[in-house]
Parts: C-alpha cells; sequence; structure tokens
C-alpha cells in the first residue's frame, strides 16, 4: 500500500527509532510494529538490535552510531532505498554520561555525552528533516526523547543535563523551521520508565538533600502508548511536549 496524504498517519508508514537494542528504544520498537509500522532499528550494538526486531518482517536492522555523520546518512540512505520515505523519527539514543559535581567531570567525558545526546539528535533530525521535506507526499514528525531532565537536573548530572535542556532547543527550533514543509516535532520528557537503564532506581537514588532513597518506577509500555498517540495525530496536529513520569517520583517539588 503506498502512503497517503501527508496530513493522515498510516499503518504503512515508516519510522526510525535509535537506541533500539535495549529499553525505551526497544519497547517502542516493537509498539510501533505491532500497529504495523515499517521500521527502522538504529542503534550500535547489531545483536541487540536483532534481538529487538525479532525476526519481524517489517523489522529493518541497520547498526548505526548516532554521534557520527557518516553512519547517520548511511542509515537515513537505507530506510528510503528500502522503503522509499520517512514518516516518523523517535529520536532516542542517549546516554546518562559522567557523573560528579562540574569540576569532577573529566572534558573528553562531557564531549562523549554532547556527542550522543545532542550532536546525535541533531544529526539524525537533520537527515530526516531532509528525506521528509524531499519526499512525496512531504512532511512528517519527529518526536525527540528529552527527559525530566530537561526540566529539572538530578545531583551530579551536569552533561545530562546540559544535553537534555539542548533538546529542548532543538525540539523547538524543528518545530518551528518544519511548519511549511508539514514536518512536526514534539518532546516527550519521560522519568524512571522502569529499564535496565533506570534499575537501580528503585534500589535507591541520590537525592538533591544528599540522602539515597528509592523511588518508584512505571512500566516502560506506558511511554511506548504515549509515542504512539504523538505518532498517530494527523500532521497538522501537535503535542508540543508530554510529561510522562512515576506517579509519585520526585519531580513536582524536586529539590
Amino acid at each position: 500500500m503506498a502512503p497517503v496524504a501527508n496530513n493522515s498517519v498510516q499503518n504503512n508508514d515508516v519510522a526510525v527509532v535509535t537506541g533500539a537494542g535495549s529499553g525505551i528504544g526497544r519497547v517502542v520498537v516493537q509498539a510501533l510494529l505491532g500497529a504495523g509500522y515499517r521500521v527502522a532499528l538504529a542503534g550500535r550494538r547489531p545483536d541487540a538490535l536483532a534481538a529487538t526486531a525479532d525476526g519481524h518482517p517489517a523489522a529493518l536492522v541497520v547498526p548505526t552510531d548516532v554521534s557520527d555523520p557518516e553512519s547517520v546518512d548511511r542509515l537515513f540512505a537505507t530506510v528510503r532505498e528500502t522503503w522509499g520515505r520517512v514518516d516518523l523519527l523517535f529520536n532516542n539514543a542517549g546516554t546518562f554520561g559522567p557523573a560528579g559535581t562540574v569540576d569532577e567531570i573529566a572534558v573528553d567525558a562531557w564531549i562523549a555525552a554532547v556527542a550522543t545526546n545532542l550532536t546525535g539528535s541533531f544529526l539524525c533530525a537533520r537527515a530526516a528533516f531532509a528525506a521528509m521535506r524531499a519526499q512525496e507526499p512531504q512532511g512528517g514528525r519527529i518526536v525527540n526523547n528529552g527527559s525530566i531532565s530537561a526540566h529539572v537536573p538530578r545531583p551530579g548530572s551536569a552533561a545530562y543535563t546540559a544535553t537534555k535542556h539542548a533538546v529542548t532547543g532543538l525540539t523547538k527550533a524543528l518545530s518551528l523551521d518544519g511548519r511549511p514543509f508539514g514536518i512536526v516535532c514534539g518532546q516527550i520528557d519521560i522519568g524512571n520508565a522502569a529499564t535496565e537503564m533506570t534499575s537501580g532506581m528503585s534500589v535507591g537514588a541520590r537525592q538533591a538533600d544528599g540522602s539515597v532513597r528509592p523511588e518508584p518506577t512505571f512500566d516502560a509500555a506506558h511511554v511506548a502508548d504515549a509515542v504512539l498517540l504523538m505518532a498517530r495525530l494527523p500532521l497538522d496536529t501537535n503535542v508540543q511536549f508530554l510529561t510522562i513520569a512515576a506517579t509519585g517520583m520526585p519531580f513536582i517539588g524536586r529539590g
């Protein structure tokens, strides 16, 4: 079935998900495949990507380093050669990066976090934007994975917090610049979804007062539900920012 008018979301649309080998990326990929999307899985670990795809006929595994411009260009060239277009990018790849006060953070660790969380988001958005702008019908949707840390920091997280605040700026700029081309951009900010990366929080997480306390988490499947909600909207409608978090986590009133 060929893609239809650019103000509709169809179940045969083409999605690209970065950080697809585990965690939130894996859950979102599997939800998109279940909803009928054709999905390109991007990430650094081929075995993990293959495990996420699990042999699904509508899954395309493309090992990718989002911090490498040539790798990102190959990803999107492969998707366009395979399926002819890009309708959705879930810009999800990220790393917590170095921990510590700013004077304790090694410069190379800072640069590496920026390369993945911010430059990687830019490179993927850039390639997706170009594809969406050139294709017929024109347009598409970009959903950036921000974080609760795009609003407020955890202790000792300067690199992660700074990059996630920067992703919010990227989201706003993409949302504005995409208007003439039917390209919309929104952001999902996630707090304490239960994944491998957040498993330690249910045991104990450092708080602003210096104490270490367990925090509640929630099923990452609900993140996938939220991404699908955003993705299925017509392109004349946008969820600009969506925050989804464990109800009892220390976010509202953090500090």
